[in-house]
């Protein structure tokens, strides 16, 4: 044995003691205190155990230093608890009360990311002035991040993605010389973005902002953070301008991301090719709407995966450093004003290519990738010539392919059948001619979206689709197709969307479907459809459908009220209903998908839906024959915006039903042979904003109130019966029908008790008060005296004479002739007396009303004088004289 070898033997079991010294404490003698404080932690939090990984083992018989989520280390020549791993742990609050996890002093890892935790940051946290490592992403935080981390003098790592932060940044944060990474993104903090302070000294390499309300210009400061590698500022409101040349000075800088601001990035200071080696050599460089003007020159990138200048306003041809950047994988340059491809295009490694929106024409570039291309957007350009009759060869393993409103003519390529990947293919809007090529619904198993919309494609469609079709969207609406609706599409199980609207399909309703338990939207509007709409034996499977257009078609009969009902995505559920868009994703991980649109006819007016909300509801059954009375199960779509039944021949009532359908904004039932009163019930619609019920046979007076007061006299015409606002013709009492809520019954009308019975009470309250008057003597002069008291009391002081009751009675009907001459004479007298001063004629009748007596005397001897002031003279309500 060699000297060399001898050694190692000897030195074996000595190496094999210091490490089984070094290993051992670490692992297997956690310090009691330790271990009290983590079983103290597990008793604070509520969690689920059944879905817990680490704590649900925690246990007093395990030495904690083994216990999932732990790591013991020595520290000052003794373990302690250096880790602690509670994430996705099924947390769900309980961290306000752990004091104990804030008494592990020594803790150089905390991550309890992924729980949900519903709480602010306790103050207590600061307590850890040994953490390196804090992870609180998803975790479900709130409030304002803690201001104060100076205490945190070895932190390298802090992430608090993904939770509900607001308030601003605090500075102290990007004061920790310590620190490497900082990810704050997908939060709602606001303000200003702090400076760095300390930025040429900075260690900082990762910076995500993203995702935020932050705002103001982008700190100067972070661009002189030298060792910075990832600078993530997307999605924000900052503003300002940024000078593409300072990145010149973060050498190591590998990803840069300020899409989505409301910055303008300048990048006409790097327009010389020799300043372009400068730049650093990106991987992903993300600068969609940054209102660009032009290329920035980033020639000899050799690293460069993903480019995004998406929602610029850069014009001309793409230059040739992209097209010669072999590296790139991911290239986006939608929506500018690119005109052309500076050719050869040289891009093997390329597997996204998104130039839709732009201005490119003449013919479809070929770019030919050794990597093979996954997804391909040329839509919204004005590319005019033909499809290629190879182009399956370029995308042999393509996921989605779109050349969407373009000019494109000729034929579709049997060819694109072998394309056998495709997702989604959407050739929609152009002038494509010819047939559907069969091979399409043979071939293709995996296509989910097949858009053929806007061509003008004739013939029938391809009765081949298979057992296994996995279409989710058939737009074939507004071409030239005839026949029949195929058999074979009821194979298509999955299907969500079915559009053939605008053609000239000639078959009956397509009870083929019934078993499609995922359909959402039917349209066939627009062809030669026939019969009823009814289905038999329907098992109410369509629970999803959400817009139905049967319009401009030749549908007859009744509508079928109990098919109707089934329709549950037109009900409002219980609220936790999402409003997502139809849509359809070939890439789960990615923002890339498909967007399903539509055309609706709402308020008189054709619209295109190019988001379809999944909430968003509409039936359409215009312009058809069908007849009878409108059903009631209509009512139930209380969650239906839209409703057409113009141009048909429905009869009876309209159903007061309609009044539960709160969230309808547009009804029309104008052009068919309703009758009866407009339901009352009409006015609970505080959403209703367009009413047509022309041409009817409508009566009575229109509702008025609420939405009801905001429609003209158009939503009415036709309809003689009617009355009332807006309309110029009057309701008049002798040909206003009664109210819809009365009864009516064998041509009497039943008594309306609302009112009778408060007639009846106080008539028996009065009589109860009057009788006693009326018919008792003692009761009329006790009233008397009562009354006489009073006005004794309060008619001098106005200037009146009074007598009462008692002074009335004493008198006989013929001495009141002498009391009235006496003071006729008076008054004779006071005339004279002042006739100069007032002047004028007057004529006095007196006469004396004794209700008690149920008698009136008058004076005849009363004559006209030469005077301009009358005297009153007043006594009790029920025995009073009076002098006009």
């Amino acid at each position: 044995m060699k000297p060399q070898q001898l050694a190692w033997v000897l030195l074996m079991p000595l190496l094999s003691i210091l490490v089984a010294s070094h290993v051992a404490p670490v692992s297997g003698q956690c310090p009691g205190d330790q271990q009290s404080l983590l079983l103290q932690l597990k008793q604070s939090l509520n969690f689920s155990r059944s879905f817990s990984g680490n704590l649900a083992g925690w246990n007093s018989s395990i030495d904690c230093c083994n216990w999932l989520g732990i790591t013991c280390d020595l520290v000052g020549g003794l373990v302690r608890v250096v880790g602690l791993n509670l994430s996705n742990e099924s947390i769900t609050g309980g961290l306000d009360n752990s004091i104990a996890l804030f008494s592990l002093q020594h803790l150089q890892v905390l991550d309890l990311s992924f729980n949900s935790f519903n709480t602010t940051i306790p103050t207590a946290v600061s307590n850890l002035t040994n953490l390196r490592h804090l992870n609180l992403s998803s975790a479900g935080f709130y409030g304002d991040i803690p201001a104060q981390w100076g205490s945190f003098q070895k932190l390298e790592y802090v992430d608090l993605r993904h939770n509900s932060f607001n308030g601003s940044i605090p500075p102290s944060l990007f004061s920790i010389p310590t620190l490497q990474k900082i990810q704050l993104s997908f939060n709602q903090l606001k303000g200003p973005a702090p400076e760095f302070s300390n930025a040429s000294s900075s260690i900082l390499d990762t910076l995500d902002l993203s995702s935020n309300h932050l705002e103001g210009p982008v700190p100067r400061s972070i661009f002189e953070v030298q060792t910075l590698k990832v600078l993530v500022l997307s999605s924000n409101r900052f503003n300002g301008t940024v000078q593409l040349n300072w990145i010149q000075a973060l050498q190591n800088l590998t990803t840069l991301d300020l899409s989505y601001n409301n910055l303008t990035v300048d990048a006409s200071g790097n327009n010389n090719s020799t300043l372009s080696s400068i730049y650093p050599q990106f991987g992903i460089l993300n600068l969609a709407s940054s209102n660009l003007s032009q290329f920035p020159e980033l020639g000899n990138q050799s690293r460069l995966t993903r480019l995004d200048l998406s929602g610029n306003n850069i014009n001309g041809v793409v230059p040739r450093w992209i097209l010669e950047t072999t590296t790139i994988y991911h290239l986006n340059l939608s929506h500018n004003n690119l005109v052309d491809f500076q050719v050869p295009i040289s891009l093997p490694n390329l597997g996204v290519l998104d130039m839709h929106h732009n201005k490119l024409e003449g013919e479809i570039p070929i770019i030919q990738s050794s990597f093979s291309m996954i997804y391909v957007d040329y839509s919204n350009n004005f590319f005019n010539s033909s499809i290629p009759v190879d182009i399956s060869n370029y995308l042999p393993y393509a996921l989605f392919f779109s050349l969407s409103n373009n000019r494109l003519s000729g034929a579709i390529p049997a060819s694109i059948c072998n394309a056998s990947y495709l997702q989604v293919l959407d050739l929609s809007n152009n002038t494509l001619t010819g047939t559907i090529p069969s091979c399409l619904m043979e071939n293709i198993g995996t296509l989910a979206v097949l858009n053929l919309r806007g061509n003008k494609v004739h013939g029938s469609i391809p009765d081949t689709f298979q057992a296994s079709c996995s279409l989710q969207t058939l737009d074939l609406s507004l071409n030239q197709l005839n026949g029949r609706v195929p058999k074979s599409l009821s194979n298509c199980t999955a299907l969500e969307v079915l559009d053939l609207g605008n053609n000239m399909i000639d078959d009956v309703f397509p009870c083929l479907l019934k078993n499609n338990s995922s359909l959402r939207v039917l349209i066939l509007r627009n062809n030669l459809f026939h019969g009823s709409t009814g289905c038999p034996h329907l098992p109410g499977t369509w629970q999803k459908l959400q817009i139905v257009d049967l319009a401009f078609n030749n549908f007859s009969g009744p509508l079928n009220g109990q098919c109707l009902a089934t329709w549950q995505a037109m009900m409002v559920g219980d609220g936790n209903e999402t409003h997502n868009h139809l849509k359809y994703e070939p890439f789960k991980l990615t923002q890339l998908y498909y967007q399903d649109s539509i055309t609706v006819t709402s308020k008189g007016l054709e619209m295109e839906l190019v988001k379809v909300l999944t909430v968003f509801t509409s039936v359409d059954f215009s312009s058809n024959n069908f007849d009878g009375p409108i059903p009631a199960a209509v009512g139930q779509l209380n969650a239906l915006y839209i409703l057409n039944f113009s141009h048909n021949g429905f009869t009876g009532q309209i159903p007061a039903v309609f009044g539960n359908i709160s969230q309808l904004e547009s009804l029309d039932l104008s052009d068919n042979k309703l009758s009866g009163e407009i339901p009352q019930e009409l006015t609970e619609l505080t959403f209703l904003s367009f009413v047509n019920l022309s041409n009817n046979n409508l009566l009575g007076k229109i509702p008025t109130g609420r939405q009801f007061l905001t429609f003209d006299n158009t939503s009415y015409q036709g309809n003689p019966g009617l009355c009332g606002s807006p309309l110029m013709k009057s309701c008049s009492d002798s040909n206003t029908p009664p109210p819809s809520g009365r009864k009516q019954g064998s041509g009497q009308q039943s008594l309306d008790w609302e009112f009778i019975i408060p007639g009846i009470g106080f008539g028996a309250a009065a009589a109860t008060v009057m009788a006693p008057l009326i018919f008792s003597k003692k009761a009329t002069r006790w009233c008397d005296d009562h009354i006489d008291r009073i006005l004794m009391v309060l008619l001098p002081l106005c200037g009146f004479r009074y007598y009462t009751s008692n002074d009335w009675r004493r008198v006989q009907p013929e001495d009141m002739t002498e009391e009235y001459n006496t003071d006729l004479d008076d008054d004779d007298e006071e005339e004279e007396e002042s006739y100069d001063e007032f002047g004028g004629r007057y004529c006095v009748y007196c006469t004396k009303l004794d209700m008690t007596r149920k008698m009136a005397i008058h004076d005849p001897k009363c004559s006209c004088h030469h005077l301009s002031r009358p005297v009153s003279t007043f006594s009790s309500p029920f025995s009073s004289t009076t002098t006009l």
